[in-house]
């Protein structure tokens, strides 16, 4: 994927990146169809796990973000942990207003599906932490402040996970009034998701500059490698995709009216939860890059985990797991068309579009 910009206003990405909605629609499209098609597709893509999570979507998640972060800067992250406006904004959006936003939306649209609702607020719960990169590259925020932001979001994942499902399916429903549900998480589960999904494209990427600089000096890094390396995350991105859908096309295609359902809160969730977050970022006045990077940061969700948690607290016939699964098949699309918004938004910022480095993404 290339990221560049053209000058202000009516900031564009390129054609290659224009026409990933078309290859993502074509991906969800040839995922469905090989699930719904290739009888046994679905258990040989299951066979093998890590994490929790399909080997095969293991595999795409590291090849998507692998390229993304060798292209960050590591040496400029301290400028990002020490912007505690950033940082305190991202852990009130990602941990208090968006569980609470998904919660509030899957009792309001789903009161009497209490399987899906359920499936909703543990999709809440899980913050993004590998396609966020992604989209936040294409929108030409702040690298280093995505990772930052993350990494912190991956150790309050680990710590918080639990506990927040925990009040969100018991505590909070009982004050309420509401019917409770029973859920237990683990917690060493979660720590290897964030581990394998977030660790070893973290070290890989900081490993691949670190030998690239030294070796030939940044200028060729950033110039001749980062563009040979660039179209995996593209690559990768799009193979997710396709496993994804084909491991649950049967169960996407069966109920298409409960897809539906689960689709409507978790469409005005993505919605609200960018809006509101951007909001909150030209208010703390945190410039185009930033705000773009809290807001992807606040809007997405680590749909992986959330389905490996349903699926290992509820079953994976369970409506729990299928509402993880609807999530990506809402959020993909939906985040692609907000990257779009934050450039157009972008052409309005008085601070102005600062090129994209290392070339493609």
């Amino acid at each position: 994927m290339n990221v560049e910009t053209r000058s202000v206003p009516g900031v564009r990405l390129p054609l290659l990146d224009r026409l990933l909605p078309v290859w993502i629609a074509a991906a969800m499209a040839a995922g469905l169809l090989l699930g719904r098609l290739v009888p046994g597709l679905d258990e040989a893509l299951g066979a093998v796990e890590v994490g929790s999570v399909s080997l095969p979507i293991a595999l795409g998640l590291l090849l998507m973000m692998y390229p993304v972060l060798a292209k960050v800067r590591y040496d400029e992250t301290g400028r990002v942990t020490s912007d505690r406006r950033l940082l305190v904004a991202s852990l009130v959006l990602n941990w208090i207003l968006g569980p609470a936003l998904m919660f509030a939306l899957a009792w309001l649209l789903l009161p009497d599906l209490p399987e899906y609702r359920t499936g909703l607020v543990i999709v809440g719960l899980a913050r993004c932490i590998a396609m966020v990169l992604v989209w936040n590259d294409l929108a030409c925020g702040d690298r280093e402040a995505a990772v930052v932001l993350v990494a912190l979001n991956s150790v309050f994942q680990v710590v918080a996970f639990a506990g927040l499902g925990w009040f969100y399916l018991q505590v909070l429903p009982g004050w309420l009034g509401l019917p409770t549900t029973s859920a237990e998480f683990s917690v060493g589960a979660i720590a290897l998701s964030v581990l394998v999904f977030l660790g070893v494209p973290l070290v890989a990427g900081w490993l691949t500059r670190v030998a690239g600089e030294r070796a030939r000096g940044r200028e060729w890094y950033e110039e001749r490698f980062l563009p040979r390396i660039g179209p995996l995350a593209l690559y990768g991105l799009l193979f997710t995709i396709v496993v994804l859908f084909a491991l649950q096309g049967d169960a996407i295609t069966s109920r298409p009216w409960d897809v539906a359902r689960i689709a409507l809160p978790l469409l005005a969730y993505f919605v609200l939860m960018f809006a509101l977050s951007w909001a909150l970022g030209v208010r703390l006045g945190l410039g185009y890059p930033r705000t773009a990077t809290l807001a992807f940061t606040a809007a997405g969700n680590n749909f992986e985990l959330a389905i490996a948690v349903a699926i290992g607290t509820f079953g994976v016939t369970s409506g729990q797991a299928l509402a993880g699964v609807v999530g990506p098949l809402i959020e993909v699309p939906v985040l692609v068309a907000l990257v779009h918004v934050a450039l157009r938004l972008r052409g309005d910022d008085p601070v102005g579009p600062t090129p994209a480095r290392g070339g493609s993404s």
